[in-house]
């Protein structure tokens, strides 16, 4: 029997990339892809800044990392940050089965969405997460607001 990695230490390899993201001068939303015993995947941040690409969030490019797979029901995608809409979509068209968040106090996205199309879903509500989050929105708020999609 091999050892399972916690949901903690899954979120350690997304904040790892939030903060990577936020050296970067980007938002600090990081995420990765692991399967089922807890083996990284992919990882990846939200690169909207960087490159200049609103379709970059941290969840869409831990996906891309990965690489492809036949399926994954059996993956987690971990993010430090409640999934917006659109990150919700991805995990819904390919099926991953789990989603474990960082925190969903700054930003409530589509994680309860999921939980009623069967994924499971975790809410770690994690002081680190909303911390950075939070001094992000205070230093940054049009640049949060246009990454959430509000407008004026």
């Amino acid at each position: 029997m091999g050892f399972m990695i916690t949901a903690e230490r899954m979120l350690d390899v997304a904040v790892e990339q939030a903060r990577v993201g936020l050296a970067e001068g980007g938002i600090p939303i990081g995420a990765a892809l692991f399967d089922a015993e807890g083996n990284v995947l992919g990882r990846g941040h939200n690169r909207r800044v960087q490159d200049g690409d609103p379709s970059v969030h941290a969840e869409t490019a831990a996906f891309r990392d990965a690489g492809r797979r036949r399926d994954y029901r059996d993956t987690i995608m971990v993010t430090t940050l409640s999934p917006c809409w659109y990150c919700s979509g991805l995990v819904r068209q390919f099926g991953i089965g789990a989603v474990i968040v960082g925190e969903s106090r700054t930003f409530t996205g589509g994680h309860d969405w999921l939980a009623e199309h069967g994924v499971s879903i975790t809410v770690l509500d994690d002081s680190g997460c909303v911390d950075m989050m939070t001094r992000f929105i205070d230093e940054q708020p049009q640049l949060w607001f246009e990454d959430i999609g509000v407008t004026g």
